[in-house]
């Protein structure tokens, strides 16, 4: 039997969802909180479980916070991200604090299902939010950029542009804040994909997570 914890501010929500994991073989709601504090208090009279089903925006202490606690505390424990945020900084923030995968809340049952099977089974679930090779990058110690520095092939411009890159702005708004064209965005954009054997946004601002060109 696999214990699962949920932890979100939505009562109506949880409570849902808890009849659902409980209906799905092998699995067992133990635990359920409003926030981080609720759930680390609970621990005090419940044992650890296998894993966490978490929200992000939650009063008091929100999912970034809980989920930097559960790596740092629980190390077992496997963190699965259910929230409404489609964010590629929440995404990467999230990851980098631990999480297993991360899910959108209009997900279908199934899906869902299949989240919780993989996380238990694997470790991760690998969907179009967090592709496999973005998950390793988190999860290695080591680049996967090789040994050898990447930083030492980026221009200024380059190095610039990726701060931008981990805001909300949107291309042509980084453009603007830049003073360049959107042509020259694009051709920064397209050099450091071929530079960095990366091919996606997110993957650019992960770069630059790791790597000490910005931090959040």
């Amino acid at each position: 039997m696999t214990f699962v914890a949920l932890v979100d501010d939505h009562e109506l929500l949880r409570s849902g969802l808890a009849s659902m994991i409980n209906s799905f073989d092998g699995f067992k709601v133990i635990m359920e909180a409003g926030n981080g504090k609720e759930f680390i208090e609970a621990l005090k009279s419940n044992k650890a479980p296998a894993i966490v089903l978490l929200d992000i925006n939650m009063p008091m202490m929100d999912g970034f916070e809980t989920a930097e606690w559960i790596k740092a505390n629980l190390p077992e424990t496997r963190v699965l991200v259910l929230s409404m945020l489609e964010n590629d900084i929440a995404i990467i923030r999230m990851l980098k604090n631990g999480a297993r995968g991360y899910l959108l809340k209009d997900s279908k049952p199934k899906v869902f299902k299949q989240a919780l099977e993989n996380i238990r089974d694997t470790g991760y679930f690998i969907n179009e939010l967090v592709s496999d090779k973005l998950m390793h990058y988190i999860s290695n110690e080591d680049s996967f950029l090789g040994d050898g520095s990447p930083l030492s092939s980026l221009t200024e411009n380059e190095t610039i542009f990726l701060q931008w890159i981990c805001s909300d702005k949107t291309y042509k708004e980084i453009a603007e804040e830049m003073h360049i064209s959107p042509r020259t965005v694009d051709t920064y954009r397209d050099n450091l994909f071929k530079k960095l054997d990366i091919k996606t946004r997110v993957g650019l601002a992960i770069f630059a997570i790791k790597h000490g060109i910005v931090s959040i």
